[in-house]
């Protein structure tokens, strides 16, 4: 993603502004004097979110809606890295991810953001060794944190306070589909649009932006607002997300133009490195 700048580089940028999500009971809450809760940025995805200081930690802090994490299954473990030479044993799916939001969701009675409930919170699981194995093992994995995730069992879904997406390789998707009982989704892509794969299995297209338009934030061809507003229009209409990667992501107005027909379009995540530059976007423009 030669577009995108690693966190590191950016963790610095960006001030929070007032705004955001409407939580439902904010204005009863200001009504009887109480102060209200920090509103969630429900759009915000925190790309590579393992590679921050405190992972997931941040990202919290920053109010993102959706997190990604890395994995590889090495002996049996799920470690969370991009790269084979930063597997570390101590930092597993577990360590990192469910087991802190499993501890949040407890201590705000059913939401990993306090008077949310309604709000949801996504995980996306991005594998990194071979798909099938892999998520075998990761669905042993979430059997665990059951009551944390949202599941599909038996032809319907039922909500809880995280949705775990499962992206990355491909080979994972066969062996959920055959699930009767899962608790997890499937990442789809572009091509997966228009087809009979329903929402209960993919709620979430993704595709890497740079392969499929060409405006980098300067001078938007009519053709591709067209295309993209399309691609959001059939998306919602079965009730499936959207998110790009590979977004320009260099502080600038560029990027500002990028995501502003983002969500002009309806995209619903944003995808980014620099956690505080995309808060302070978002609380900007009422998101």
């Amino acid at each position: 993603m030669a577009l995108t700048t690693r966190r590191r580089a950016l963790t610095t940028l960006g001030t929070a502004l007032g705004g955001g999500v409407e939580i439902p009971g904010q204005a009863d809450a200001v009504g009887r004097g109480r102060r209200p809760w920090p509103r969630s940025l429900v759009r915000a995805h925190a790309h590579n979110d393992y590679e921050h200081p405190r992972p997931l930690l941040d990202a919290l802090d920053h109010r993102f809606g959706s997190v990604e994490a890395d994995i590889d299954l090495v002996d049996g473990q799920l470690l969370v890295a991009h790269d084979p030479e930063d597997l570390d044993p101590a930092r597993t799916l577990e360590t990192l991810y469910l087991d802190p939001l499993a501890a949040r969701v407890r201590a705000h009675h059913g939401s990993v953001y306090r008077g949310h409930h309604r709000i949801p919170f996504q995980l996306l699981i991005d594998i990194k060794t071979e798909g099938a194995a892999t998520y075998a093992e990761l669905h042993r994995h979430l059997r665990p944190y059951r009551h944390l995730f949202t599941s599909y069992a038996h032809g319907k879904v039922r909500r809880s306070a995280v949705t775990a997406v499962v992206s990355g390789h491909r080979a994972a998707r066969a062996p959920m589909e055959a699930q009767r009982v899962r608790y997890a989704f499937y990442d789809g892509r572009l091509a997966d649009l228009g087809t009979p794969a329903p929402a209960s299995l993919i709620p979430l297209i993704s595709d890497n932006w740079s392969l499929n338009f060409t405006w980098q934030g300067a001078g938007l061809p009519r053709a591709e607002r067209e295309k993209l507003r399309g691609i959001v229009s059939a998306a919602h209409a079965r009730g499936q997300r959207v998110r790009f990667w590979a977004t320009p992501d260099l502080p600038g107005p560029r990027r500002d133009a990028v995501w502003a027909e983002l969500l002009a379009a309806g995209v619903d995540h944003l995808n980014t490195d620099d956690l505080a530059g995309l808060e302070a976007f978002l609380d900007a423009h009422g998101r």
